[in-house]
């Protein structure tokens, strides 16, 4: 369950909100709030005002994996197996439990073959299959996606789409611009001017979305 009261942050402003679903698509406009909220949501920025639970907690009582639009903007290690292992080694796991891990997220992932390579000589969408899978290692109770999928070739975009939907954790928040990945989500908000304007299935949300751009384009071939 993922709760939010009162939240006022930069332009957020969001009374309250209650969502009991494991995948969650958030979309909308740019610059509607869309960051800000996974932000706020993952722990990275503490809210100005109201508060934010996940699974009851705090954000920062959870474990949370986060993937950004830019993986070159948080990547920290200049080899694979070390950006990867950074989680379970700043969580202090011993280095054999460490590296089974590493391993297992890497093959699951499909990357096992670049462990050994340097972070630069990756292109931008091996990069981003790094990014998901250090976010993976530490088995994140919650794992938020900023638009991780913006810049992406279409094999490598679903090959992030199955992983996404094969991991373990409790929530899954996903901020992006494809509505097509947004209308296989459990739960959509569609936020607008820091306001989480629609909330529900997809397709609640997409009901009142059918005559704008945000309505999935699967689903316009369909009717």
């Amino acid at each position: 369950m993922i709760r939010i009261a009162d939240l006022r942050h930069r332009l957020l402003d969001i009374p309250g909100l209650a969502v009991d679903a494991r995948h969650i698509a958030v979309i909308g406009p740019n610059g509607s709030g869309k960051t800000t909220l996974l932000s706020v949501c993952s722990g990275i920025e503490e809210p100005e005002a109201g508060s934010v639970l996940l699974l009851d907690r705090p954000p920062s009582a959870v474990k949370v994996g986060w993937v950004g639009e830019f993986p070159d903007r948080t990547l920290l290690f200049s080899r694979v197996y070390d950006e990867i292992a950074s989680t379970p080694r700043f969580r202090h796991r011993p280095c054999p439990e460490t590296d089974r891990a590493v391993r297992a997220v890497a093959e699951v992932v499909g990357i096992r073959h670049l462990l050994g390579k340097k972070v630069a000589a990756l292109s931008g969408g091996e990069k981003a299959l790094v990014a998901l899978a250090a976010a993976c290692a530490g088995d994140p109770e919650v794992l938020v996606l900023d638009e991780a999928d913006s810049h992406l070739d279409g094999v490598t975009a679903e090959r992030v789409q199955r992983v996404v939907r094969e991991s373990a954790a409790a929530h899954v928040l996903w901020c992006t611009q494809s509505m097509d990945v947004a209308a296989t989500a459990d739960c959509v908000l569609f936020m607008e001017n820091g306001r989480v304007r629609h909330h529900g299935t997809p397709e609640e949300v997409f009901s009142a979305l059918e005559e704008t751009c945000f309505y999935p384009t699967l689903w316009r071939v369909s009717r």
